[in-house]
């Protein structure tokens, strides 16, 4: 009788390598999901064999490849990837900042999964992928077969770009779609599910024409959902996720704006003792909001419509009362829910508005208004309450930087919430989740939560690596973990802070705290802009200039810099100051300063976490 070995020599090296380093809560994680995958297959391996031992030949090769800002497009790539295996193709999983791409001409089996962020933009980890594949040197791709899921939110106005933008060009290079684009909007977990069980059975279909039909070996029940949660590293040993958040009893929520100031911004502290929930410095806090019960009363008084009458969501039977404060988005105004409105309407004025060359004029309507303001101005004759629910998109939790370090702060997350409120066509409007924080989150009161790992905003490994951190306003909170994370395992690197607002008076968020900390030594440099303290306005990259020597000195010593906050205008203004201090303390071009930029991002010594 033959011993059975597991894993042949070749496996166990590969294993072993692929193990070595991880911490402890990584290796429990890797546990429990080689556990999910194992019980896959046996219960899949009952009902057909994978499509390699059913038809004789070798496994199909697949690539997978993934652009993600925040770690979604990723979760949905590694969940295609454990679905392909299941089905038994071999695969190679790549973000696209670590795929090489030399290799693309010979990878005949594509599939891509990535983030639209900013206005249409590609995620920084794959903007050099982005820019080889819409390059002179991107290779004909006569013989690949691929397939693209977008992920993005429909209330910008270039939705999913960077999905469509890879689609078009793969295609444009010759390769053939094995299904077609999807893209998916904010609540993105059934389209991509969708997405992924269509691309395996297609993949199946090419790779073994004559198999079409029998078993893959994909377990029913195994979903994105699930897969979700077994995979979240920063939760692995919590039952909580986005789906079944925690109830994080409220300690503190203090008002840290001064008197005089023109914004509103909440320190709030929440206990997480019992739940199970950990972090790292640079992850998010997901929050499970509602919307404000006034304007859900309104739109329903507005619509005429019965707030008692039941209404289906995903996964419950709900009140239309309770589904407009809980389930469903009420506020944010798209392209999307404009088209269904106009048609449910009959509304040619609409219709027209939504028509092509209107697009300047589209969105300025847009602008400052939301769904209410739609039904009031363009209303619907005797619309049913279901028909109304279908034009809604599903109300999202939001995901906050969180502002505290679990080392210094054990059972408790910390947040920095700026609330937004303010005046617009007439009405007074209030951010949804900002404001739910900063009013209804007051001590001994429950708010629904969850960790969102960012796997693309963390501390350097090295803890004698210097760290530059760039966090005007509201996007200070990452880096008050940071420094805590820092001084409360006694890292020894240097740390040095640019932080912007308003008025010195009013805005200096955790003043108090940013003296402590140079004064402790824990804050090696601070450097300040305080826009409407003096007559021409200061931001935080004028700061930079004003330091570019010794902040390329810092680079060069293999400083790792961060920046968190606006995308719009703050990140851009940051990233030219940065090229342009390297140009000139370098003593280099741009294009050379702009490479340098790059490769600090492909080493990830410059991450941003900006919205």
């Amino acid at each position: 009788m033959h011993e059975t070995t597991p894993l042949s020599a070749q496996q166990a090296q590969l294993l072993s390598q692929l193990v070595d380093g991880l911490s402890t809560e990584q290796l429990a994680w890797v546990r429990g999901f080689l556990a999910g995958i194992n019980h896959s297959v046996r219960q899949a391996g009952a009902q057909a064999a994978p499509v390699a031992a059913a038809s004789g030949a070798a496994a199909p090769q697949l690539t997978i490849l993934y652009g993600s800002q925040t770690g979604h497009a990723q979760e949905v790539a590694e969940h295609a990837k454990a679905r392909a295996v299941a089905a038994g193709f071999k695969v190679d999983l790549f973000a696209m900042g670590d795929y090489k791409a030399s290799r693309l001409k010979n990878d005949k089996l594509l599939l891509v999964a990535v983030s639209t962020q900013g206005e249409g933009e590609p995620p920084d980890d794959a903007r050099d992928f982005y820019d080889f594949l819409h390059g002179e040197k991107a290779p004909r791709l006569e013989g690949t077969r691929f397939a693209v899921l977008g992920l993005g939110d429909s209330s910008y106005e270039k939705f999913c770009q960077a999905g469509k933008d890879f689609d078009a060009r793969l295609n444009a290079l010759g390769a053939e779609r094995l299904v077609a684009r999807v893209d998916s909007d904010v609540d993105y977990d059934a389209p991509a599910e969708r997405w992924i069980e269509e691309t395996v059975e297609a993949v199946k279909r090419v790779a073994a024409p004559a198999e079409a039909g029998r078993g893959t070996g994909v377990t029913e029940g195994f979903t994105l959902a699930s897969f979700a949660s077994s995979v979240a590293p920063a939760a692995a040993s919590s039952q909580y996720s986005r789906k079944h958040p925690f109830d994080a009893t409220v300690i503190e929520n203090i008002t840290l704006s001064g008197r005089g100031s023109s914004k509103e911004v909440h320190h709030i502290e929440l206990s997480l003792e019992g739940s199970g929930l950990t972090y790292e410095p640079g992850d998010a806090l997901g929050v499970v909001v509602q919307n404000d019960a006034t304007l859900v009363d309104t739109l329903i008084d507005t619509l005429a419509l019965d707030p008692q009458a039941t209404t289906t969501t995903h996964d419950s039977t709900l009140s239309l009362r309770d589904a407009f404060l809980r389930a469903y988005d009420i506020t944010t105004l798209s392209r999307a829910f404009l088209e269904k409105y106009a048609a449910l309407a009959e509304s040619t004025e609409l219709k027209a508005l939504l028509g092509a060359g209107n697009e300047t004029a589209l969105r300025d309507y847009l602008h400052g208004r939301d769904v209410i303001d739609v039904v009031r101005q363009f209303p619907a004759r005797k619309v049913k309450a279901a028909e109304f629910v279908g034009t809604l998109r599903t109300l999202q939790p939001r995901l906050y930087s969180i502002a505290s370090s679990l080392a210094a702060n054990p059972d408790a997350v910390h947040m920095t919430v700026g609330a937004v409120r303010y005046e617009s066509h007439g009405r007074s409007r209030r951010g949804v989740a900002s404001t739910y924080l900063a009013d209804i989150a007051r001590e001994g009161e429950t708010v629904p939560v969850y960790i969102e790992a960012n796997r693309n905003f963390k501390l350097p490994s090295d803890s004698h690596a210097p760290v530059i951190m760039i966090g005007p306003g509201t996007g200070i909170a990452p880096f008050r973990a940071f420094v805590e994370e820092r001084q409360a395992l006694d890292a020894p690197g240097k740390n040095w802070l640019f932080f912007g607002d308003r008025n010195f008076r009013t805005d200096f968020l955790y003043q108090r705290e940013w003296q402590r900390y140079v004064k402790d030594g824990a804050l090696t440099k601070i450097d300040l802009a305080f826009s409407r303290d003096t007559e021409d306005k200061v931001y935080v990259q004028h700061r930079m200039r004003e330091q570019g020597k010794e902040l390329y000195a810092w680079l060069q010593e293999g400083a790792h810099l961060y920046v968190c906050g606006d995308a719009d205008q703050m990140a851009r203004d940051v990233n030219t100051a940065l090229i342009d201090i390297i140009a000139e303390h370098g003593g280099v071009p741009s294009d050379a300063a702009a490479e340098y930029v790059k490769t600090l991002q492909r080493e990830k010594r410059y991450q941003r976490d900006v919205y």
